[in-house]
């Protein structure tokens, strides 16, 4: 892990056994890991060494563990990780005291040094003195620099270290210094302010589930939607106990906006969010999610180990879904191969974003694994090497997959096609293959017309998928086989419809 990356801090009293050459390499691990060694004695001596049994071949160091992740369980989180790393050197060590270092920063109020003699410079009148203090506001007298502190402390700082001020004074730049209202720590506040919006866009997104819903389900979606309003609200008040009035203005005008939304009151419509889009948001929220805490806490050894196979997996799938991998599932669903079919480069492009995004639920599972290292799993304590297998299966699965989802999207489209020539309807078209109805006008005798397939009903309209290399690529709905024809002996016109009949001349009639 990099020295200077890290979220939590842990102080650990790390017991090693085995002599100098052990004590040697636990110290060189604890340097490569980036923990800093703040001291070290033989057991039954200092730092709290005393409580153990005095052992000439055991040392006690004290370490400081620079991990990510939360704070909660941060403790046992770098227990572990310390474990894990002793282990995999093979040494005899164990962890004997884990405790947090929580150094929360206080939100000291801001000043901005101003030079108080030109302000008192100015004459006694009234309306001199209001536009003084305006001007004051908005900096007319500010000389350059920053203090924070309480206003005695921001007073002092500006007299004493602005030496070419002659009389220096100070002007508040935000509302904290007023009153004796004890601020929360920044990440406390941070923490505190997040509660309040989580909730506020449960309880909205709960209230959409809630509106059509009757029985249990509906009674379940309103218990939550009360359950999470009351804990945005109790969040807010959090902050309005400690002089931030705004947090239960916030929190309530969050959940009045997100439910209306969720209930289309801002649209002529009346349109809200569906289930599905809501369903779909949180995913992709969760993942995103995931994946940030994930990609945050590698290090160069797993970017190769991981990310490199992920691209090339990636960049392996789009240069097949650019040689038409769906377009050729497609076709082949309809008995045609892939030669039959010219699609524009466009749609082949599209295709290949289709099938990468196929890839997308498959990220569900290293999201996971980002959301419960961050939350200290013991499951998913990093180590130094990763596990080759679980490497393996997790790619085996993503391919397998992305072809059960590719197979289904080509399945899926072939049916609906089928379905349409049943019924004599337009069929859809699927990535730049648009099948249409035609009529087939033999331009020699039947019994010299070459080609593949049933034989030709010239009466009777066709699916035309184009022509390729000379080639008339045909779909005959009664037989439900492919027919091609030499494009040079045939006279192609578009029909109305499946169920229209062709006449001589190209000409069809209903």
């Amino acid at each position: 892990m990099p020295h200077g990356r890290y979220d939590q801090r842990v102080r650990a009293l790390v017991e090693v056994r085995g002599g100098p050459d052990d004590w040697d390499e636990a110290q060189r691990r604890f340097e490569v890991h980036g923990w800093p060694v703040r001291g070290c004695s033989d057991a039954g001596e200092r730092p709290r060494g005393s409580t153990l049994d005095p052992d000439p071949e055991t040392r006690v160091y004290e370490i400081e563990v620079r991990l990510f992740g939360a704070a909660k369980a941060c403790d046992r989180g770098a227990a572990s990780r310390v474990r894990k790393a002793m282990r995999s050197a093979r040494l005899e060590a164990y962890v004997r005291l884990a405790e947090p270092i929580h150094r929360d920063r206080e939100m000291f109020s801001h000043w901005r040094i101003v030079d108080s003699e030109r302000r008192r410079a100015c004459p006694p009148q009234s309306w001199r003195r209001s536009a003084s203090r305006l001007a004051l506001r908005w900096g007319r007298y500010d000389v350059g620099g920053v203090v924070s502190g309480t206003a005695r402390q921001a007073l002092r700082l500006a007299r004493t270290h602005s030496p070419d001020v002659m009389v220096a004074g100070v002007r508040p730049l935000d509302g904290r210094w007023r009153g004796t209202v004890r601020y929360w720590p920044e990440e406390e506040t941070e923490g505190r302010l997040f509660h309040a919006v989580s909730w506020s866009l449960l309880a909205a997104a709960a209230l959409a589930f809630t509106v059509g819903r009757s029985g249990f389900t509906w009674w379940f979606w309103a218990a939550v939607v009360v359950l999470s309003a009351t804990c945005a609200l109790w969040a807010g008040a959090g902050l309005v106990r400690e002089g931030r009035w705004f947090g239960v203005v916030a929190a309530l005008l969050l959940l009045a906006f997100f439910a209306a939304s969720g209930l289309g009151l801002f649209n002529e419509e009346r349109n809200g969010w569906t289930r599905r889009q809501i369903l779909m948001t949180a995913l992709v929220m969760g993942v995103g999610t995931g994946l940030w805490l994930l990609v945050r806490q590698w290090s160069w050894g797993e970017w190769v180990a991981w990310a490199v196979p992920f691209v090339v997996t990636l960049a392996l799938s789009s240069f097949l879904a650019a040689g038409s991998v769906l377009h050729a599932l497609y076709v082949d669903g309809l008995s045609l191969s892939p030669d039959d079919i010219e699609v524009p480069v466009v749609w082949q492009v599209l295709a290949a974003m289709k099938l990468v995004a196929l890839l997308s639920p498959v990220l569900i599972v290293p999201a996971w694994w980002g959301i419960a290292r961050h939350r200290h799993h013991f499951y998913a304590v990093p180590g130094e090497r990763l596990n080759v297998a679980l490497n393996a299966c997790f790619f085996l699965l993503m391919l397998a997959v992305a072809t059960l989802q590719a197979l289904d999207s080509a399945q899926t489209a072939v049916e609906r096609t089928t379905e349409a020539a049943k019924r004599g309807d337009v069929p859809p078209s699927y990535f730049g293959i648009e099948p249409e109805w035609t009529c087939v006008e033999p331009a020699v005798p039947l019994a010299r017309l070459s080609g593949e397939g049933p034989h030709l009903v010239p009466r009777r309209p066709y699916l035309s998928f184009g022509v390729a290399d000379g080639t008339a690529i045909l779909w005959d709905r009664a037989t439900q086989e492919p027919l091609k024809l030499s494009s040079s002996q045939v006279r192609l016109t578009p029909a109305e419809s499946g169920k229209s009949r062709c006449v001589t001349g190209g000409r069809h009639r209903t």
